[in-house]
């Protein structure tokens, strides 16, 4: 009986270890309908920072643009999540606000 115990409680314990547990993983700025509903035209930087947070992306290119990224990917699923806000200025205000999910061309389609 106790030769069987061993086996039995072996195989118990790595039957515990057949699936490998995969961390979900979350990168960028979390923007919610909330947070986009309360930038208004005009807003200065510091206003639209204190409502967003710090933008991921500031192009030294196209310094009045702020572009927040956000990806997700669930813990049960291979492909992820990406959305992406583009903030426009004008003058240091807010012009334009434009929200949607980045193609695979990194082309920015509008929000469903």
């Amino acid at each position: 009986m106790r030769y069987l115990l061993l086996p039995a409680c072996l195989a118990l314990l790595v039957s515990g270890c057949l699936s490998v547990y995969k961390v979900e993983v979350q990168q960028g700025n979390v923007v919610t309908q909330e947070m986009i509903g309360k930038l208004k035209p005009g807003m200065t930087r510091s206003q639209v920072r204190f409502v967003l947070g710090t933008p991921l992306v500031t192009d030294a290119f196209h310094p009045q643009r702020w572009d927040y990224y956000y990806y997700l990917r669930r813990s049960n699923e291979d492909t992820g999540e990406t959305r992406r806000l583009t903030v426009i200025f004008k003058n240091d205000t807010l012009a334009s606000v434009q929200a949607g999910k980045p193609d695979k061309t990194g082309n920015q389609s509008p929000n469903s």
